[in-house]
């Protein structure tokens, strides 16, 4: 048997544009930027000023189309200014970074990517997730790594806050969700590289992540944005490198994403963000496996800077929790399960939660 591991290779910093000539020497000149439209305005001025002086030339700027559907990344395989660039920039956020992950794998033409907020890991994973035209999910897509990623803090602490907010809420899972998902299963040493390292992304979390939002709040660039940036980015997207082969095994997500997956198809659940529902996912999860000291921790962190304890908190009643496991049942996240795992147990630790979540906030208005 023979298989290859690429790892992430990263830049970080306010000043990490400036390492683009040295990066990009032995892969071309001509780069061409692929990006969400807002991403590409803030990012622009630095990116242009890291390549000045140097014979790297960007040779245009392009909206990615708005989601990561393989309607847009075909299309940018034909735009001329693609075809002819030497490099790849993908700028923005995970739809962004997904999308140009999709369009250099089909050219195979090398990528850098630029995340512009800390709200997942795409930016360094060997996954993309493809939706439908018309925005449903369609299906999980395994390109090539970046060459490269560019993780320039400054440009990270002037993006919106809600999305560092329910990206440490989304990271909050890869612990919890990689161990529960792994247990009683014979590692090899990729995946059980991948579960031990995922024992370092949460307590980073738990940290720094108030300070983090505080940090970005002001537009200011700190230790602890950057720890917290880390984390969501670099940590975690290593941690789902290793643990993602399929169909050999997945270790990447489990119930939390369950939760998640449920919560698309509810009268308001959808409305929210991912990773703010994925952290109510978690606890669900710790609950399920009666890690009671975790969870108690974790919801009291949650409570702290606003994300939810209960389905109150995501406008979700228990009447909807039939439907949430009827979605489910064909996640790639149910298949691969600990097979101890049944819709009704799945069920229960939903109710579980959600009542140790009401009570949670009851006391907490008592004091």
């Amino acid at each position: 048997m023979s298989y290859s591991v690429y790892l992430p290779n990263y830049s970080i910093g306010e000043n990490c544009y400036k390492e683009l000539p040295y990066v990009a020497r032995n892969y071309g000149k001509k780069a061409v930027v692929i990006g969400g439209k807002t991403a590409m305005e803030k990012a622009k001025d630095a990116l242009l000023e890291g390549i000045k002086g140097s014979d790297l030339e960007i040779t245009d700027f392009i909206w990615y189309g708005g989601d990561s559907s393989y309607e847009n990344g075909n299309a940018l395989i034909e735009n001329p200014a693609v075809r002819n660039a030497d490099i790849i920039f993908g700028v923005g956020g995970g739809r962004a970074c997904d999308t140009t992950k999709y369009v250099a794998n089909e050219l195979d033409k090398p990528l850098f990517t630029f995340p512009t907020v800390a709200s997942n890991c795409a930016a360094v994973t060997a996954i993309c997730v493809i939706y439908n035209a018309n925005g449903t999910f369609r299906e999980y897509y395994y390109p090539k790594l970046a060459d490269h990623t560019f993780i320039n803090t400054a440009v990270i602490a002037d993006s919106p806050y809600d999305l560092l907010w329910a990206g440490i809420g989304d990271a909050l899972s890869k612990e919890c969700e990689a161990v529960f998902s792994s247990k009683g299963k014979h590692l090899s040493h990729t995946p059980l590289m991948g579960v031990q390292l995922s024992k370092v992304c949460t307590q980073p979390l738990l940290d720094y992540g108030k300070e983090a939002l505080a940090s970005l709040k002001a537009h200011k660039v700190s230790d602890a944005l950057m720890q917290v940036t880390l984390d969501i980015i670099v940590s975690t997207g290593i941690v789902s490198n290793m643990t993602t082969h399929i169909p050999d095994y997945y270790y990447n997500s489990s119930l939390a994403h369950c939760v998640y997956n449920g919560s698309t198809i509810t009268r308001h659940g959808h409305e929210h963000l991912h990773g703010e529902v994925v952290s109510l996912g978690v606890l669900c999860l710790l609950t399920y496996e009666g890690a009671n000291a975790l969870r108690d921790t974790i919801m009291k962190f949650n409570a702290s800077i606003g994300l939810p304890v209960c389905f109150d908190d995501i406008d979700i009643t228990e009447d909807e929790f039939d439907l949430m496991a009827d979605r489910i049942l064909t996640s790639t996240e149910w298949q691969y399960r600990p097979q101890d795992v049944t819709r009704e147990k799945f069920i229960a630790c939903m109710k579980e939660q959600n009542k140790i979540g009401q009570e949670f906030k009851k006391q907490t208005i008592l004091l």
